[in-house]
């Protein structure tokens, strides 16, 4: 496909079936596209890690495109100019220096760690970008396998139409050592194929196959493909051009796999060839039927066969596990909270400091320097500072988060389900001191529900408590629910972000007040439940998913997943695409 879609590889690398020869030649040619400077593009995010692939990978850009990199230290005033301070002062006049944003010009703006840009410079880029700013490169070093809590902002990542992952890209040294002119991509004479009557039509059908709800990705993905077409000499979209935008669009923001592609299966099948089919008798008929089917190929099938070459590393191992991938740009462990006293830097505000409010000095002096002149001058020779021109710090904070589990522990299968709610309780408190996280367990069986494991995040105690937790009887849904409903509001009224995950597999049994049943009064606590506004998720771990299950998600308002082959990790994935 790489042949297809990018003409032959550069010479480091030759393998074309290889994942990271796939992926670094798809790279090289978001490098060729960018170069051109198309407009309505915004420009492209690069999820790697810091190493020398990345390195290579921006050493050819440069290459092709004037690069300024976003200091590390830069605000809103760095982007659009602002007081010279200094100069300021010196002068006894205002002087105003220019922003990045207008010394680049037309160039490429290089933006490294951009899951930690703020939201004021991802919505100041973004506004930019609206306005037919420079391109951007965002360069994004989170892990996506760990729990990380930065996410490049969904409103800047939208509107970059190329998404690149380099994350399991891996080059030879002799390549890396071969210096910057091996990376640079090869314009060659491949094949177009034939014309696309209808483009737009086949690159929104495939992105709306692919899971993908943002309605930028196939307008930015048709442009990218008349991109492509004019970097190679042609008027009209052809099948090259819409492979090119579907492997750099439209693949790597998949969340689900095409209709008919079935994720890969969670065992792998014994080593025995399939028998060969038995010969036909029948030597009657004189069509061709053994030849190869001639029919060309639908558009949209072209652009989805392209896509699947650029597919989310994790993605198919996301629906093995019966879990569907979150779009980047989720959340975090916990809510936002703003403080005045403690937390992450935020910007400033206009007050006065007090009660743990504390005075930014120097956005102060700014404020009040383009006054000096329109005051009347202090018999001491200082600055003229009013309380308006006072300014405070903002911060923000990140609140605690609470898991609670509520197990069903009824029935014959109550010992696999408490198993695996253990194991997933350990993982997630594994990672408890870098997440701020704490994990409680609720019980519910025969007729009644109990706390078995109060909020926590001791792993020793956890193991403790929960060795001897016991199975068996009936199913009473609505105690379950009504308990776990409890203990998350008692932590949301600590200041924490407390997040339901139920695990069942059968209906209500038990409980419900007289001429109500089980089921009902089931709902009645699920709807309950979701009036409080408290994020939850419903686990179904039985071998065929019920409707009375999808009923009571949607009750509660919580995502439901059905997990037939239940284990901890799977459990711990289901919990990670809720809470980020």
């Amino acid at each position: 496909m790489i042949d297809a879609i990018l003409g032959p590889a550069p010479a480091v690398v030759t393998a074309s079936d290889d994942p990271s020869a796939v992926r670094w030649s798809l790279a090289l040619k978001a490098i060729e596209i960018l170069g051109e400077a198309p407009a309505g593009l915004g420009g492209i995010l690069l999820r790697a890690r810091p190493g020398p692939v990345r390195d290579a990978w921006a050493a050819a850009l440069a290459m092709v495109a004037p690069v300024r990199r976003l200091p590390a230290s830069a605000d809103a005033e760095a982007l659009d100019g602002g007081l010279d301070l200094t100069a300021t002062l010196a002068a006894g006049r205002p002087v105003v220096k220019p922003g990045l944003l207008a010394e680049i010009g037309q160039g490429v703006l290089l933006v490294p760690m951009a899951e930690r840009l703020s939201q004021a410079l991802a919505a100041r880029l973004a506004t930019a970008l609206d306005e037919g700013g420079p391109l951007l490169v965002l360069l994004d070093e989170a892990d996506r396998g760990a729990e990380g809590e930065e996410r490049v902002a969904a409103a800047l990542a939208d509107r970059l139409a190329i998404h690149l992952d380099l994350t399991e890209v891996r080059l030879p040294m002799a390549a890396l050592l071969a210096g910057e002119e091996a990376f640079l991509p090869e314009v060659d004479d491949m094949p177009a194929g034939a014309v696309v009557d209808d483009p737009g039509t086949a690159l929104a059908s495939a992105a709306v196959m692919l899971g993908i709800d943002s309605i930028r990705a196939p307008i930015q993905a048709q442009r990218l493909a008349r991109a492509h077409a004019a970097l190679a000499g042609r008027m009209a979209i052809a099948a090259a051009d819409i492979e090119a935008a579907a492997a750099l669009v439209l693949g790597p923001r998949a969340t689900r796999l095409p209709p008919g592609e079935a994720p890969p299966p969670p065992e792998e099948a014994p080593d025995q060839p399939p028998e060969p089919p038995p010969p036909s008798d029948d030597s009657s008929d004189d069509s061709p039927d053994d030849a190869p089917d001639q029919t060309p190929p639908d558009a949209t099938d072209i652009v989805l066969d392209a896509a699947q070459t650029a597919l989310p590393p994790g993605l198919l191992d996301a629906l093995a596990n019966g879990v569907q991938m979150k779009s980047p740009g989720g959340g975090s462990s916990g809510a936002k909270l703003r403080s005045l006293t403690s937390g992450r830097p935020a910007g400033v505000r206009a007050g006065a400091p007090g009660r743990g409010a504390r005075l930014a000095l120097i956005e102060t002096i700014k404020t009040a320097a383009p006054w000096q002149k329109l005051r009347p001058q202090r018999a001491d020779g200082r600055l003229s500072i009013r309380h308006d021109d006072l300014r405070i710090r903002r911060f923000v904070a990140r609140a605690e988060s609470t898991t609670v589990f509520a197990v069903d522990a009824s029935g014959s299968a109550a010992f696999a389900r408490l198993s695996e709610a253990k194991g997933a309780i350990e993982l997630l408190l594994a990672e408890a001191y870098v997440k701020r996280a704490e994990v409680a367990l609720v019980a519910f069986r025969g007729d009644s529900a109990a706390i078995s494991l109060p909020p926590t995040r001791s792993l020793a105690r956890a193991k403790r408590e929960l060795a001897a937790l016991a199975g068996g009887g009936g199913t009473p849904m609505a105690a379950g629910i009504d308990l776990a409903k409890k203990v998350a509001e008692a932590e949301r009224a600590r200041g924490r972000t407390p997040l339901i995950v139920i695990l069942t597999d059968g209906r209500a049994n038990v409980g419900g007040a007289p001429g109500v049943s089980p089921q009902e009064a089931a709902l009645a606590s699920a709807r309950a439940l979701g009036a409080t506004g408290l994020a939850s998720v419903f686990i179904d771990c039985s071998a065929r998913p019920r409707p009375e299950g999808a009923a009571l998600a949607a009750a509660m308002g919580a995502r439901f997943v059905a997990l037939p082959r239940l284990d901890a990790k799977a459990v711990v994935a289901a919990v990670k695409a809720v809470a980020g």
